[in-house]
């Protein structure tokens, strides 16, 4: 390691000596040691780090951003160990997949404020200290610290079960179809397949099969010719095409019409398609995941949805449980997306514990989604660095209003939903008024496709 750092201002073995046999003892303990300086930039690397991430992905960062050798989702700028780490707090036993040359491994990683004085070593550069060990055992207990995981975040053991379906699908191109809740974060999952796939390094498209009319949804999905019909004024590429050696993700797949469901199953099935008006097949190679919040099962018992299309898409089938299936999972989310509202907001907030607590006890009908529209409530209204629980929408103060009948908690559900909805139109709002209404920018702000952003505009009525 002596030979990665130069400092004149101190021999090699007056400064490092102290660092290098700690470097040694934890190795013995399979444990690898990261230095970082106050911008969070790699200063030194034990040779342990080495072993577990490969001497050139290793040696190569040194001067580097962290976020390069430990990834974005826990050193980035909006990473939860960063932000930790910036106000003095320590985090113990973090798990996340980094990707290294051989793909992706579980790691255990813990890291703490650095006082060099203390210590006596002589860099005072070194901010802070990351101890970082193989997790390949212990990644999916459920238990302890949350694991992140290609921009997910989760405590759980259904959500590690996710996490590890999508881990053993690195090699596949099998086509996958997503079931949940609305709300559940079933693009945000999506995203993560593609980006442990073999067609990472391509786009990922995204479409709203129940957004457009069939006659419009065609055209976006297979693209269509000059003159095919009315207001076909140029040639247009379709999403399959754009997506060619990336990622096609079909949102809302059960809400396809029937006669699109038989061109799907022939794309699916031949690998070929045809722009609207034109004869010539075009190849397409694109990774089909598709997500709903349909009972397909019910949908083709009922001849609302093909049984050949089904089977077609539920190659490997992977189920997003309820928020409330799940309750492990609030805490680290309601941080994480608390971290995220506020920054957009030009804020660093907390929860106050009465707060964390009665979002605990929330049941969550909407899901991740209510989730964030609560958060954005909440920053919206509260004026302190620390989240009171009166600042929460009034429905998660007092969610035990609605036990006295099933009507009444239907209309909570409802005030509940409201109020996010409020919350969300707001939020996206102003998003596009601050970037004057350019949608690409504005999805881009807000961390969603644009069709989702499209559909969202819609259904809120925003003009």
């Amino acid at each position: 390691m002596a030979d990665r750092v130069q400092d004149p201002s101190c021999s090699i073995e007056a400064e490092y000596a102290p660092l290098i046999a700690v470097s040694a003892v934890f190795s013995s303990l399979s444990r690898g040691i990261v230095c970082l300086d106050h911008a969070f930039r790699v200063l030194h690397v034990s040779d342990r780090i080495e072993t577990l991430l490969g001497a050139e992905q290793a040696s190569s960062v040194v001067g580097r951003p962290v976020e390069e050798l430990l990834g974005r989702d826990m050193f980035g700028p909006d990473g939860a160990m960063r932000v930790a780490l910036a106000a003095g707090e320590k985090r113990e036993g973090y798990r996340a997949f980094i990707e290294t040359r051989d793909g992706a491994r579980p790691l255990s990683i813990s890291a703490a404020p650095f006082v060099p004085d203390v210590h006596g070593i002589c860099d005072r550069r070194v901010a802070y200290i990351v101890v970082v060990r193989p997790a390949e055992e212990d990644t999916y207990s459920g238990t302890g610290a949350p694991t992140f995981f290609s921009g997910l975040i989760a405590r759980s053991a259904a959500m590690a079960k996710v996490f590890g379906l999508i881990e053993n699908l690195r090699s596949s191109d099998a086509t996958i179809l997503l079931t949940g809740e609305s709300g559940t974060g079933k693009e945000v999952v999506s995203r993560a397949i593609h980006a442990n796939s073999p067609h990472r390094n391509g786009p990922f498209v995204a479409v709203n099969c129940g957004a457009l009319p069939s006659e419009l949804l065609e055209s976006e999905l297979f693209g269509h010719v000059r003159g095919a019909f009315t207001s076909a004024i140029r040639d247009r590429v379709g999403r399959f095409e754009a997506a060619a050696k990336g990622t096609l993700f079909l949102d809302e797949i059960g809400d396809l019409p029937l006669p699109l469901q038989v061109k799907l199953l022939r794309v699916l099935q031949e690998r070929r398609f045809e722009r609207v008006g034109e004869s010539r097949s075009i190849e397409t190679d694109a990774r089909i995941v598709a997500a709903t919040n349909v009972d397909l099962r019910r949908a083709v018992a009922e001849g609302r949805f093909r049984e050949d299309l089904f089977y077609r898409l539920r190659v490997v089938p992977i189920e997003i449980p309820p928020l409330r299936d799940r309750r492990e999972d609030i805490e680290p989310l309601a941080r994480y997306l608390l971290h995220r509202v506020a920054g957009r907001h030009g804020r660093d907030l907390q929860f106050s514990p009465d707060a964390l607590r009665a979002m605990l006890d929330y049941p969550w009908p909407g899901n991740v989604r209510e989730l964030e529209n609560a958060l954005e409530y909440a920053v919206s209204v509260g004026k302190g660095q620390t989240l009171q629980i009166e600042d929460l929408p009034d429905e998660i103060v007092h969610p035990r209003a609605a036990q006295s009948g099933g009507e009444e908690l239907e209309r909570e559900q409802t005030r509940s939903s409201e109020a996010g909805e409020l919350a969300e139109e707001r939020r996206i709002r102003q998003t596009l008024e601050r970037v004057r209404w350019n949608r690409m920018e504005a999805a881009k702000e807000l961390g969603m496709s644009r069709t989702t952003l499209w559909r969202r505009m819609r259904e809120l009525h925003i003009d």
